[in-house]
């Protein structure tokens, strides 16, 4: 894995830019260190597949869900 680090130069909102930075104050940390770490877990989440994003997310409709019943006349 390259170690390298890029330079990136972005723009924001002078509200954002504030709320940002007293959020990377309050935790220490620079806020080149927070926006990676933020750009980080956003590029783990990619990675994963839709079902794994959203096993276990779903119930099982009940046969008394108004739902379930216009499902059932329409496909059964």
């Amino acid at each position: 894995m390259d170690t390298t680090k890029r330079e990136l130069t972005i723009t924001l909102d002078a509200q954002l830019f504030a709320q940002i930075q007293r959020r990377a104050n309050a935790r220490s940390m620079t806020l080149a260190a927070l926006v990676e770490g933020i750009l980080k877990r956003m590029a783990e989440q990619d990675a994963e597949s839709f079902s794994t994003r959203w096993r276990g997310r779903f119930e099982a409709a009940h046969q008394d869900d108004p739902r379930y019943e216009a499902l059932d006349r329409k496909y059964l």
